[in-house]
């Protein structure tokens, strides 16, 4: 049969090897920047014009425009069959698949899915019901029960697990969460509800507990293809090893060195054992790169090759010359921050459009003092993985109790102040600031609300028009905390913007100034008026890595590359999630094109911490860059004098034995997915 594409021509070796592979386990260990994509599409198009029947080939990827995109190329490729192809997330596909097969469950096949909100509503239906919203201490949030719920399913552990995890605060009421959890489930059941997890569960124990439905979905889909198999949770693996478990006839594509997502439940085991699970598997790995100069390329096979359990691989790339990633040792955070301003300025004048290029950090607050510093500059940027730090309900929390001090007649401020308080409604508040603007009736409302009473005293005792913002912060952060654990069932999470928040006043004189720098520029203006501005003010990038997978810019900066923020100290515990760090500084290092900046402050805490640290203070560069001496093999060191830096810068019935008689492969991986 002629063939219409030239896949030796269009495809590297290795790709071609990947496409060309047809019956069979595979697993295709895909690096950063290795064309990934285009090996799905392109083997799509070639098993369609090998004969394959579209409807039999199944494509499951993490969101639907993924598959989408990948089959209209497809398309484009070879011709309009390829839109046939099965293509979706492992929810739509379950979705579709419990409609035709439902009896085999005792579900009804008109089955209602929940939304988060929806499923959030019946959490919270079932916490009343119990009473326990009524407790005396303070119960979690519908939020973080239905997250917590949800977690143990995904990730194949008892909700008690998840809450000492992340939710330690609220270990006292485990028994009732877990109560909580049947109840809900038991809810589902009788309204014929089923949730995003539900979906996966069920389509799990339909292909695992029911033989002869497994046979015909095996029998329909001969052909699995999975994108991201190292982003899969448990429930999922195990869902695409069962729809291969008649033929076994599967191609799972994805890279060990990004699984990044344990807290989403992704399980970096479930790419590292495949193998283990099909016998024979034939693994191809796609090492020339499309992304990166080799200096970069370098450096990131060098961090990577220190990892502790890895499929080998060694990325190269045709872009020879290139720039050395650049190591910056920074005095301080500020400096960190100009630093990073100086430079962008410098390499927008140079030609590269700010939309081509991003800063990149860990964990969401360590933007916090570049963002002010990019707002001093006017540089607009957009933020992915957490609001801007100005934007952030506690930041402004703690800024209303200032504009206060300051300002007694804000009533804007006092609105946002008074609702904190317990017990203080809308109204309530409303008439308390009618008293405070009138001076009228106000010591007979303190005496009826202690809260108050503090939050006045305080007001009363600070002086901020001559002491600096960073002394009246820290008494208000004294009282606040007490509400912060109220109000957020995340509250520990959100200590180090308040903690960001203490050392940029800390920079301040006056408390008129740091006021006035704060009132930064609402986001939804900014990006609004950078589109109408043209193209070179087109935002800035920001963003944690989590977010930045699969992006790449010309240039990357990489901020806190230091011990304790990467690897975070919230990681130190156990080898795993050590490693998963290392995964997530290479993410990082290999969004980078052409210029890679790693920068590394020394942690200043001035003036005085707010969260306690014991007294221990992270300044160490991060390991990732200590072993295997890779600082000094790869990364050119600039100036961390500041004084130099500024200015240099098949018909589903006709089944037979063959799908149903392979019961070794199908019995070894139930076992596998028991332990």
């Amino acid at each position: 049969m002629d063939k219409k594409i030239d896949y030796k021509k269009e495809l590297n070796k290795a790709q071609v090897e990947a496409v060309e592979s047809v019956d069979g386990a595979y697993l295709v260990i895909a690096g950063a920047g290795s064309g990934k994509t285009r090996v799905l599409v392109h083997r799509v198009a070639y098993l369609v014009e090998r004969g394959v029947s579209p409807e039999q080939i199944l494509l499951l990827t993490f969101t639907r425009r993924a598959a989408e995109e990948m089959l209209r190329r497809a398309a484009l490729l070879l011709d309009e069959r390829c839109q046939k192809v099965s293509g979706g997330t492992f929810h739509s596909f379950a979705n579709a698949t419990l409609r035709r097969y439902a009896g085999f469950l005792g579900i009804r096949n008109d089955f209602t899915i929940l939304d988060q909100s929806d499923a959030e509503d019946a959490v919270n239906l079932i916490r009343t019901q119990m009473g326990l919203n009524k407790s005396e201490k303070r119960f979690p949030r519908k939020h973080t029960i239905l997250e917590a719920i949800s977690k143990s399913v995904n990730k194949s552990v008892d909700i008690e697990e998840i809450i000492y995890d992340e939710y330690p605060q609220f270990m006292e009421f485990s028994e009732d969460i877990k109560k909580i959890g049947r109840e809900y489930k038991d809810y589902k059941r009788r309204k014929s509800l089923l949730d995003y997890d539900d979906l996966l569960v069920f389509l799990k124990d339909l292909l695992s507990r029911h033989e002869d439905a497994r046979a015909r979905i095996c029998a329909k889909y001969r052909y699995i293809m999975v994108d991201e198999y190292q982003d899969t949770n448990k429930l999922q693996a195990h869902i695409a090893c069962l729809l291969a478990s008649g033929h076994g006839n599967i191609m799972v594509v994805g890279d060990d060195a990004q699984s990044i997502y344990s807290f989403r439940g992704a399980n970096f085991k479930n790419i590292i054992d495949f193998p283990k699970i099909f016998q024979g598997t034939r693994i191809i790995t796609l090492e020339e790169n499309y992304r990166s100069t080799q200096p970069i390329l370098n450096l990131t096979n060098a961090v990577i090759g220190q990892a502790r359990e890895k499929f080998e691989k060694h990325l190269y790339t045709k872009r020879k010359e290139g720039n050395t990633p650049v190591f910056l040792d920074c005095p301080d955070e500020n400096s960190q921050s100009r630093y990073v301003a100086d430079k962008i300025l410098e390499l927008r004048e140079e030609g590269v459009d700010l939309r081509d290029m991003a800063v990149l950090f860990r964990s969401g607050w360590h933007s916090n003092d570049l963002e002010i510093e990019l707002s001093s500059r006017n540089i607009p940027f957009v933020k992915y993985g957490g609001q801007k730090f100005i934007e952030a309900s506690h930041i402004k929390d703690i800024l209303s109790y200032l504009r206060l001090a300051y300002n007694a007649q804000d009533q804007v401020s006092w609105l946002r102040a008074l609702l904190l308080i317990p017990k203080i409604g809308v109204k309530s508040a409303g008439k308390i600031i009618e008293a405070v603007v009138n001076n009228s009736g106000l010591e007979r409302i303190l005496e009826k609300n202690v809260d108050l009473h503090k939050l006045f005293e305080l007001l009363k005792n600070v002086d901020c028009r001559r002491d600096p913002p960073a002394k009246t912060i820290e008494v208000f952060l004294g009282y606040y905390q007490p509400l912060l654990k109220v109000k957020y069932d995340d509250f520990n999470k959100r200590l180090n913007d308040l903690d960001s928040l203490l050392r940029i006043a800390g920079r301040y004189k006056t408390t008129e100034q740091f006021l006035a720098d704060m009132a930064l520029e609402p986001p939804e203006r900014s990006l609004v008026e950078s589109d109408r501005r043209g193209r070179d003010e087109d935002p800035l990038t920001l963003s944690t890595i989590h977010s930045a997978k699969g992006l790449e810019w010309h240039t990357v900066f990489l901020i806190y590359v230091a011990e304790g923020h990467l690897p975070s100290y919230l990681s130190l515990e156990t080898e795993e999630q050590i490693e998963e760090e290392r995964r997530l500084f290479y993410v990082a290092a290999t969004r980078a094109k052409t210029n890679l900046f790693l920068l590394k402050p020394h942690i200043d805490r001035s003036p005085r911490s707010f969260m306690d640290t014991g007294g221990s203070v992270f300044t160490q560069v991060s390991r990732f860059l200590e072993q295997g001496r890779v600082l000094e093999k790869f990364v050119e060191v600039e100036s961390a004098d500041p004084s130099a830096a500024w200015d240099d810068l098949g018909p589903e019935d006709v089944i037979g034995e063959k799908y149903r008689a392979n019961r070794e492969l199908f019995e070894a991986m139930e076992d596998y997915f028991k332990e």
